[in-house]
């Protein structure tokens, strides 16, 4: 990969709080900057000593954050040496409330928190392209934005709250990466259209006048009986009342009802998650939710009432910015690295609120080298390969780089 002559030069203040980093800047630092990451998570819109720490390294090499914003998040604009447009690269820096089950150096050291869905990873890439942005200013145009986001993992999540507070402003285009430990390090994935669902909670409540006796079902509202009843035929809704050939999937996660083995408990309770890949398909399925329930109740005699919990919507990457992407990968490290991903993931990312604002980009980072390096994002001993950062944060130098000079 052709990198900036000057990365070579990168002032060792790029090293501060994280003790002696032996080696090349950016493939001792990040992987450095990782780690000290990986060892303090913090929970989304909590991550105040981690802002404040990748501040503090931004500002120690002459960078000027911007913010809060958000709380907790913040940019920093790299200004090239021409006339341009000004794109964006977003990173997460929130942790998963999973205890780490990892036995490394480097496991997490706050009990039941954890970094294993990658963002401190990301958070680590985000810092080595704007240091590389800033050492090779002379070769961009226009702005390069790289702006770090909390909250990726709560509801409601972090963009919105970014947004809100300006973060695209003036900007014409944002890019995102995702650590994906089902490539192998140096690989890269690219999937235009669908890349990710949408994620909404809901909850279905069943409730009855009264409690009733197990003996004497016929003489109650039978709760437990009707939320059964409406909770499987919600199952059927999707694939059959909505077009089969957009994934969509209605998962039930939770059911509550009574105590003791004898009562027909007053009310029950379940709930879950729905996703979807075409944005349509949420409000579609809401409404046939809404239907059903109003439906049970009319039946049944039980007061039954849904509520959603709006999450992200669906990622929709834009075409012309992921074979931009793609072109860069396979120029800069030949064919082998660039893998088109086949269907969309049925997770979820709030990347996806920045792309209803301005054409936008996901684009998965390869980072696993074996079994300690392949377990699931999420999974309580989820690692990476880390030689995957430095290499990450100077493909998306190029991307920026030759993006930027072709809207110039």
């Amino acid at each position: 990969m052709t990198q900036p002559a000057s990365v070579s030069t990168v002032s060792s203040r790029v090293f501060v709080g994280l003790g002696p980093v032996p080696g090349g800047p950016l493939e001792s630092l990040l992987p450095a900057l990782r780690r000290h990451l990986h060892r303090h998570p913090e929970l989304g819109l909590q991550e105040h000593a981690t802002s404040a720490f990748l501040r503090a390294l931004l500002e120690a090499n002459g960078l000027h954050p911007v913010g809060p914003l958000a709380g907790t998040g913040f940019y920093v604009d790299l200004p090239g040496a021409g006339p341009g447009p000004t794109v964006a690269y977003r990173a997460d820096i929130d942790a998963l409330p999973i205890q780490d089950a990892k036995r490394v150096p480097y496991a997490s050291t706050v009990p039941g928190v954890a970094h294993l869905c990658g963002h401190d990873a990301h958070a680590s890439i985000a810092v080595g392209l704007a240091l590389l942005a800033h050492a090779g200013k002379d070769r961009l145009r226009g702005t390069l934005r790289v702006f770090f986001q909390p909250n990726e993992e709560g509801v409601p999540t972090g963009a919105p709250l970014m947004i809100a507070d300006g973060v695209l402003d003036g900007v014409e285009a944002v890019y995102a990466s995702h650590v994906d430990p089902t490539l192998a390090t140096g690989r890269y994935g690219f999937i235009t259209g669908a890349a990710t669902a949408s994620a909404d909670r809901f909850r279905v409540s069943v409730a009855g006048p009264a409690t009733g006796h197990s003996a004497r079902p016929h003489l109650a509202v039978d709760t437990v009986w009707v939320a059964t009843q409406l909770l499987n035929s919600l199952y059927q809704q999707v694939g059959r009342r909505t077009d089969a050939r957009n994934p969509a999937v209605l998962t039930v996660t939770r059911f509550h009802a009574g105590e003791a083995y004898n009562v027909i408990p007053s009310s029950a309770e379940f709930g879950g998650t729905l996703r979807c890949t075409v944005n349509d398909d949420r409000e579609r399925i809401r409404r046939l939710v809404e239907d059903a329930c109003g439906a049970f109740s009319s039946l049944y005699g039980a007061r039954i009432v849904a509520e959603f919990d709006h999450g992200s919507p669906a990622v929709t990457n834009d075409r012309a910015l992921v074979e931009h992407a793609r072109d860069v990968a396979g120029a800069e490290f030949g064919p082998d690295a660039v893998f088109d991903i086949p269907l969309p993931s049925m997770g979820a990312e709030d990347f996806a609120f920045y792309q209803e604002r301005v054409p936008g980009a996901l684009i998965r980072i390869g980072t696993s080298t074996g079994p300690d390096t392949s377990h699931p994002l999420h999974d309580s001993c989820f690692d990476l390969d880390e030689r995957a950062l430095a290499r990450a944060a100077g493909y998306f130098f190029s991307v920026f780089e030759r993006l930027a000079r072709s809207r110039g």
